[in-house]
Protein backbone atom coordinates (compact mmCIF):
# COMPACT_ATOMS: atom_id res chain seq x y z
CA UNK A 1 0.00 0.00 0.00
CA UNK A 2 1.37 3.63 -1.02
CA UNK A 3 1.90 6.10 2.18
CA UNK A 4 1.26 9.36 1.79
CA UNK A 5 3.32 11.03 4.64
CA UNK A 6 1.67 14.44 3.63
CA UNK A 7 -2.22 15.44 3.77
CA UNK A 8 -2.96 13.96 0.07
CA UNK A 9 -5.29 17.34 -0.47
CA UNK A 10 -1.67 19.20 -1.06
CA UNK A 11 -1.68 17.11 -4.36
CA UNK A 12 -4.49 19.55 -5.47
CA UNK A 13 -2.95 22.71 -4.86
CA UNK A 14 0.54 21.25 -6.01
CA UNK A 15 -0.89 19.99 -9.87
CA UNK A 16 -3.59 23.13 -9.74
CA UNK A 17 -6.62 21.05 -9.45
CA UNK A 18 -9.13 19.53 -7.28
CA UNK A 19 -8.45 15.93 -8.18
CA UNK A 20 -11.49 14.49 -6.48
CA UNK A 21 -14.44 17.26 -6.68
CA UNK A 22 -14.29 17.28 -2.84
CA UNK A 23 -15.54 20.18 -1.13
CA UNK A 24 -12.88 20.43 1.57
CA UNK A 25 -10.00 21.08 -0.94
CA UNK A 26 -7.78 23.14 -0.10
CA UNK A 27 -7.73 24.31 -4.25
CA UNK A 28 -11.18 25.48 -3.43
CA UNK A 29 -9.84 28.76 -1.86
CA UNK A 30 -6.13 29.07 -2.92
CA UNK A 31 -5.94 27.81 -6.50
CA UNK A 32 -2.12 28.43 -6.81
CA UNK A 33 0.69 25.77 -6.27
CA UNK A 34 1.87 25.34 -2.17
CA UNK A 35 5.30 27.43 -1.03
CA UNK A 36 6.65 30.58 -0.45
CA UNK A 37 6.32 31.55 -3.94
CA UNK A 38 3.25 29.39 -5.38
CA UNK A 39 1.04 32.93 -6.73
CA UNK A 40 4.49 34.07 -8.22
CA UNK A 41 4.96 30.72 -11.08
CA UNK A 42 4.29 31.90 -14.49
CA UNK A 43 5.18 30.91 -17.46
CA UNK A 44 4.19 28.50 -20.26
CA UNK A 45 5.13 24.99 -19.66
CA UNK A 46 7.05 22.81 -22.04
CA UNK A 47 5.50 19.66 -23.71
CA UNK A 48 7.63 17.38 -21.34
CA UNK A 49 6.01 19.69 -18.37
CA UNK A 50 2.19 19.01 -19.33
CA UNK A 51 3.17 15.40 -20.00
CA UNK A 52 4.41 15.05 -16.92
CA UNK A 53 1.89 17.04 -15.21
CA UNK A 54 -0.85 14.85 -16.99
CA UNK A 55 0.54 11.71 -15.46
CA UNK A 56 1.10 13.18 -12.15
CA UNK A 57 -2.50 13.96 -12.23
CA UNK A 58 -3.91 10.55 -13.09
CA UNK A 59 -1.63 8.98 -11.17
CA UNK A 60 -2.66 10.75 -7.64
CA UNK A 61 -6.56 10.72 -9.24
CA UNK A 62 -5.94 6.57 -8.92
CA UNK A 63 -4.85 6.98 -5.38
CA UNK A 64 -1.42 7.85 -5.71
CA UNK A 65 -0.13 4.80 -7.44
CA UNK A 66 3.58 4.03 -7.50
CA UNK A 67 5.92 4.82 -10.51
CA UNK A 68 6.69 1.02 -10.68
CA UNK A 69 3.54 0.10 -10.85
CA UNK A 70 1.89 2.82 -13.04
CA UNK A 71 4.67 2.20 -15.48
CA UNK A 72 4.04 -1.33 -15.62
CA UNK A 73 -0.31 -0.68 -16.21
CA UNK A 74 1.03 1.61 -19.10
CA UNK A 75 3.19 -1.47 -20.43
CA UNK A 76 -0.11 -3.79 -20.15
CA UNK A 77 -2.23 -0.89 -21.91
CA UNK A 78 0.19 -1.05 -24.88
CA UNK A 79 0.68 -4.74 -25.45
CA UNK A 80 -3.20 -4.79 -25.54
CA UNK A 81 -4.95 -4.20 -28.92
CA UNK A 82 -6.44 -1.41 -29.63
CA UNK A 83 -6.17 2.38 -28.47
CA UNK A 84 -3.42 2.75 -25.59
CA UNK A 85 -5.17 5.64 -23.89
CA UNK A 86 -8.41 3.61 -23.78
CA UNK A 87 -6.29 0.55 -22.52
CA UNK A 88 -5.06 2.51 -19.65
CA UNK A 89 -8.29 3.95 -18.36
CA UNK A 90 -9.61 0.42 -18.67
CA UNK A 91 -6.88 -0.80 -16.66
CA UNK A 92 -6.88 1.69 -13.98
CA UNK A 93 -10.59 1.42 -14.08
CA UNK A 94 -10.67 -2.09 -13.06
CA UNK A 95 -8.48 -2.34 -10.00
CA UNK A 96 -10.25 -3.26 -7.26
CA UNK A 97 -9.78 -0.38 -5.12
CA UNK A 98 -10.98 2.17 -7.82
CA UNK A 99 -14.15 -0.18 -8.75
CA UNK A 100 -14.71 -0.16 -4.23
CA UNK A 101 -14.46 3.42 -5.01
CA UNK A 102 -17.20 4.20 -7.68
CA UNK A 103 -19.16 1.97 -6.09
CA UNK A 104 -19.59 4.51 -2.81
CA UNK A 105 -18.33 2.18 -0.62
CA UNK A 106 -15.48 4.42 0.25
CA UNK A 107 -15.63 8.28 0.35
CA UNK A 108 -12.05 8.48 -1.06
CA UNK A 109 -9.84 6.09 -3.25
CA UNK A 110 -7.58 5.94 -0.34
CA UNK A 111 -10.24 4.53 2.11
CA UNK A 112 -11.40 2.18 -0.61
CA UNK A 113 -7.76 1.06 -0.25
CA UNK A 114 -7.98 0.70 3.46
CA UNK A 115 -11.33 -1.49 3.52
CA UNK A 116 -9.96 -3.80 0.93
CA UNK A 117 -6.12 -4.13 3.00
CA UNK A 118 -8.24 -4.79 6.28
CA UNK A 119 -10.03 -7.59 4.83
CA UNK A 120 -13.58 -6.28 4.27
CA UNK A 121 -13.92 -7.01 0.89
CA UNK A 122 -14.70 -10.30 -1.12
CA UNK A 123 -14.50 -11.11 -4.87
CA UNK A 124 -16.91 -13.99 -5.73
CA UNK A 125 -17.30 -15.04 -2.46
CA UNK A 126 -13.78 -15.02 -1.65
CA UNK A 127 -11.66 -12.45 0.64
CA UNK A 128 -9.28 -10.13 -1.43
CA UNK A 129 -7.00 -7.56 0.36
CA UNK A 130 -4.68 -6.66 -2.70
CA UNK A 131 -5.84 -3.35 -3.94
CA UNK A 132 -4.48 -3.76 -6.95
CA UNK A 133 -6.47 -6.92 -7.92
CA UNK A 134 -8.21 -7.17 -11.64
CA UNK A 135 -11.30 -7.24 -11.59
CA UNK A 136 -13.43 -8.87 -14.75
CA UNK A 137 -16.89 -8.20 -16.10
CA UNK A 138 -19.33 -9.45 -14.27
CA UNK A 139 -17.40 -10.48 -11.06
CA UNK A 140 -19.19 -10.25 -7.84
CA UNK A 141 -17.49 -7.45 -5.20
CA UNK A 142 -19.52 -7.63 -1.87
CA UNK A 143 -19.21 -6.07 2.06
CA UNK A 144 -18.10 -9.11 4.40
CA UNK A 145 -20.87 -9.71 6.16
CA UNK A 146 -19.62 -7.43 9.97
CA UNK A 147 -18.38 -5.00 7.39
CA UNK A 148 -21.81 -4.04 6.41
CA UNK A 149 -22.73 -1.76 8.70
CA UNK A 150 -18.92 -0.07 9.06
CA UNK A 151 -19.66 3.84 9.58
CA UNK A 152 -17.47 5.06 6.42
CA UNK A 153 -19.38 2.58 4.48
CA UNK A 154 -23.12 4.06 5.27
CA UNK A 155 -21.68 7.67 5.19
CA UNK A 156 -19.96 7.22 1.99
CA UNK A 157 -23.33 5.71 0.33
CA UNK A 158 -25.38 8.30 1.75
CA UNK A 159 -23.14 11.19 0.55
CA UNK A 160 -24.44 13.53 -2.20
CA UNK A 161 -20.72 14.29 -3.05
CA UNK A 162 -21.02 11.80 -6.62
CA UNK A 163 -23.07 9.23 -8.39
CA UNK A 164 -22.26 5.62 -8.69
CA UNK A 165 -21.40 4.97 -12.90
CA UNK A 166 -23.71 3.31 -15.54
CA UNK A 167 -21.10 0.62 -15.86
CA UNK A 168 -21.15 -0.48 -12.47
CA UNK A 169 -24.22 -2.33 -11.06
CA UNK A 170 -24.97 -1.59 -7.44
CA UNK A 171 -27.13 -4.12 -4.83
CA UNK A 172 -28.09 -1.95 -2.44
CA UNK A 173 -29.75 -4.23 -0.20
CA UNK A 174 -26.89 -7.04 -0.29
CA UNK A 175 -24.24 -4.34 -0.47
CA UNK A 176 -22.81 -6.22 -3.34
CA UNK A 177 -21.84 -4.59 -6.63
CA UNK A 178 -20.84 -5.64 -10.58
CA UNK A 179 -18.27 -4.01 -13.20
CA UNK A 180 -21.03 -4.40 -16.03
CA UNK A 181 -18.35 -3.37 -18.68
CA UNK A 182 -14.98 -1.86 -18.97
CA UNK A 183 -15.71 1.91 -19.34
CA UNK A 184 -14.26 4.05 -22.43
CA UNK A 185 -12.60 7.20 -20.88
CA UNK A 186 -15.49 9.57 -22.21
CA UNK A 187 -17.54 7.30 -19.47
CA UNK A 188 -15.51 7.93 -16.30
CA UNK A 189 -16.93 10.69 -14.36
CA UNK A 190 -13.41 12.46 -13.77
CA UNK A 191 -14.31 15.92 -11.84
CA UNK A 192 -11.25 17.15 -13.84
CA UNK A 193 -9.82 17.41 -16.97
CA UNK A 194 -7.49 14.17 -17.40
CA UNK A 195 -5.30 13.62 -20.85
CA UNK A 196 -4.11 9.67 -21.06
CA UNK A 197 -3.11 10.26 -24.58
CA UNK A 198 -0.06 13.18 -22.95
CA UNK A 199 0.27 9.94 -20.42
CA UNK A 200 1.21 8.05 -23.14
CA UNK A 201 3.26 10.83 -25.09
CA UNK A 202 5.41 10.88 -21.88
CA UNK A 203 6.15 7.15 -21.61
CA UNK A 204 6.64 7.16 -25.22
CA UNK A 205 9.39 9.50 -25.47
Amino acid sequence: MTKRHNSKHKVDRRLKANLWGRPKSPFNARAYPPGQHGQNKKGKPSDYGLQLQAKQKLKAYYGNINERQFRNIYRKALSKRGDTSENLIGLLERRLDTVVYRAKFAPTVFSARQLINHGHIKVNKKRVNISSYMINDNDIIELAEKSKKLTMVEGAQQSKERDIPEYIKSDNKNKSIQLVRVPKFSEVPYPVIMEPNLVIEYYSR
